[in-house]
């Protein structure tokens, strides 16, 4: 939107109108500034023609029906998720599995935490997190 307002183009052309925008106030919002700004927009397999009347109610219509979809199908990827961990199923990446007393170490020797993330094939940001657990319980034992 920087560079249209900048005019550094005059056609927006996009392959479908629902993968320009994610919803439908975002594309009626998105059409109205390019208008004001004098760039058309083009969108391929819709075959919309945005200067009339009824190409203006077609985007409107397809716009509205695409948020619909993207909902119905958010509804029923949430609605699997909940199904499979009622049935115990693990959503998401695996959980690294660390030796906490072995970062401890390491870290007490000097080490750094892209070292250690690098000797034990985990994240930075699994060592660093890891690091925090132990210190902290540290200081609730001290």
């Amino acid at each position: 939107m920087a560079d249209a307002k900048r005019r550094k183009f005059d056609v927006v052309l996009v392959w479908k109108l629902d993968r320009f925008g994610r919803s439908l106030r975002h594309l009626v919002n998105a059409l109205a500034e390019f208008e004001s700004l004098g760039i058309a927009f083009v969108s391929l397999s819709d075959n919309l023609g945005l200067s009339t009347a009824s190409g203006r109610l077609m985007f409107n219509i397809i716009g509205a029906m695409a948020e619909f979809e993207r909902e119905l199908i958010r509804e029923r990827v949430k609605a699997g998720m909940k199904n499979a961990r009622a049935k115990g199923a693990h959503i998401g990446r695996p959980r690294a599995k660390v030796d906490a007393a072995l970062i401890a170490r390491l870290r007490d020797s000097g080490a750094s935490l892209r070292e250690i993330a690098a000797r034990l094939g985990v994240s930075v940001g699994t060592v660093a997190a890891c690091s925090k657990k132990v210190s902290r319980s540290a200081a609730v034992v001290a």
